[in-house]
């Protein structure tokens, strides 16, 4: 009887979860709003500061006014969390890119069969790096009110950490998909 021709569901899950993960970890981790500074005394109601790990921003909500590359003045950026995030973020980013390879090498598109172990390698570094990334989003949300800003302010979380989470998910989720490939080597052991 004919080998099976279909890619492993396992393998399809894994390639369609992790490229989502890495655009939505790529857009938390440039995006400049892991936290919304609102509500700031002596400044009008309607300003909001967006801190990111890279650049600060403000804007009126009223006229839409944006600017960003705002001075640090409280030493937000010397803060361990934004440190510790600006390394394991572009780290999981680069790692991501090259679980995506070696899973590309390893789910059969143009071979007849896949290569169960390099898909399954490739899904180990794939949970590697959504690890990588779920670090510093978790952390930096632990220290989210202990992090410098204007005293009396409100803080909330930005849109950049939540896409940061999901992102680090939805590769921890296709990279455990893809490390089941391990199982057909296994079944054949």
């Amino acid at each position: 009887h004919p080998p099976n021709m279909r890619t492993p569901a396992v393998m399809i899950v894994g390639l369609v979860l992790c490229p989502c993960g890495l655009l939505l970890t790529l857009t938390g981790t440039l995006a400049p709003n892991w936290r919304q500074v609102s509500l700031i005394p002596d400044q009008p109601s309607d300003l909001i500061l967006e801190q990111g790990i890279w650049d600060l921003c403000r804007e009126r909500q009223s006229t839409h006014d944006r600017l960003c590359g705002q001075e640090d003045e409280l030493g937000y950026f010397k803060e361990v969390p934004v440190q510790v995030a600006r390394g394991l973020m572009p780290s999981s980013l680069v790692l991501t890119v090259l679980g995506l390879v070696v899973a590309a090498l390893g789910v059969r598109c143009w071979q007849k069969k896949p290569q169960h172990t390099v898909a399954g390698a490739s899904g180990l570094v794939l949970l590697l790096s959504g690890l990588l990334s779920l670090v510093p989003a978790s952390w930096y949300t632990h220290e989210l009110q202990v992090l410098p800003a204007p005293s009396g302010a409100t803080l909330a979380v930005g849109y950049s950490l939540v896409l940061s989470y999901l992102g680090s998910c939805l590769e921890i989720l296709g990279g455990l998909a893809l490390t089941l490939s391990f199982h057909r080597c296994c079944k054949k052991c």
